[in-house]
């Protein structure tokens, strides 16, 4: 009997440092989550759309004045994202609104999957109505082109005109990155998320801002002004990671009915994105969508919104223009 007295012993002693390191975790992780929240507060302020919260920031002319705009962001963002060189650069000309995506930023997620691309149009179709917006023009990038695509597919007599930017549109091959295996699935949700939270170095978010923006250099002040420990609170991680997840099947789905689409469409993409493919998606969409403008931006990586924004704000103009609104 001895032995299992020692057996014992050791599983005892075993669960109380499970037990003892998992609260550190949760602790640490709570620590950086309030402080997150603390340097980066909302923005803007927060509606009820249906039986959830969306945080919305809006920017430029007043109400009534001029054409309405909503910017959608894409993976692991928020409203930040689109404030930093975007919207003051379209603010002259345009009312905007700047939504944080369900589950990110200070949106409420919409349910435990991560919220389809389609629930997500509809949800932020509802808000945008509910700020005055009944006929907006819409841009997405990256992920939120996704969303974007899913607004005008489901709800054509709600947007006026479509612009994408690094847009995801069509299926791919390459497999699911590692991280969005792991923090997807039900037991890296509990285990690996927290750690992410609690534990990852500051230079491993630097590294991660680098090769979204490659080949383009990350611009002076946007870190400080995007708040990259909102996006690593457990939340917003558990919801992004389900929502990359899952993003394949939807797109599959969604993309036959492109060709529905009857409202003027500004397609831009950098020739350089390493991240979501310039002839798949874009080039896809020139194709498949009646009146389509593609623009591709010569050696621009993922982000130009930020690294080429002028020519990100002359498509939105375009796009105004097409549409009678400017």
């Amino acid at each position: 009997m001895k032995w299992i007295r020692s057996a014992a012993k050791v599983l005892i002693y075993a669960g109380l440092a499970l037990a003892a390191a998992a609260a550190l975790t949760n602790w640490q992780a709570g620590r950086r989550e309030a402080a997150a929240v603390a340097s980066y507060p909302p923005l803007g302020q927060t509606l009820v759309a249906g039986s959830h919260r969306v945080h919305v920031v809006e920017m430029g002319r007043p109400k009534g004045s001029a054409p309405d705009l909503v910017l959608i962001h894409g993976s692991s963002g928020s409203t930040r994202d689109m404030t930093f060189r975007l919207a003051p650069a379209l603010a002259e000309d345009f009312r905007i609104l700047i939504f944080d995506r369900p589950g990110l930023g200070y949106s409420d997620r919409i349910n435990g999957t991560g919220a389809t691309i389609r629930q997500q149009a509809g949800l932020l179709r509802q808000a945008a109505a509910q700020m005055g917006a009944d006929r907006p023009i819409v841009l997405g990038q990256s992920y939120g082109g996704a969303v974007a695509l899913a607004w005008a597919v489901d709800h054509p007599d709600s947007i006026s005109a479509l612009v994408t930017v690094s847009g995801v549109a069509y299926p791919w091959t390459t497999p699911l990155d590692p991280l969005y295996r792991v923090t997807s699935s039900r037991v890296g949700s509990m285990l690996a998320v927290p750690l992410l939270t609690a534990f990852v170095p500051d230079f491993a978010v630097s590294r991660s801002l680098q090769d979204v923006f490659a080949p383009q250099a990350v611009p002076q002040g946007y870190a400080a002004h995007f708040g990259p420990g909102l996006s690593l609170r457990r939340s917003s991680l558990r919801a992004n990671a389900r929502q990359r997840a899952n993003l394949l099947q939807e797109v599959t789905e969604l993309s036959p009915r492109y060709g529905e689409i009857p409202v003027p469409l500004e397609v831009l993409h950098g020739t350089a994105d390493d991240l979501v493919s310039p002839e798949l998606h874009a080039q896809g969409l020139a194709r498949n969508v009646e009146g389509a403008r593609l623009t591709l931006l010569d050696g621009i990586g993922h982000m130009p919104q930020h690294v080429a924004t002028e020519e990100v704000a002359a498509a939105v103009r375009r796009a105004a223009s097409r549409a009678q609104l400017r």
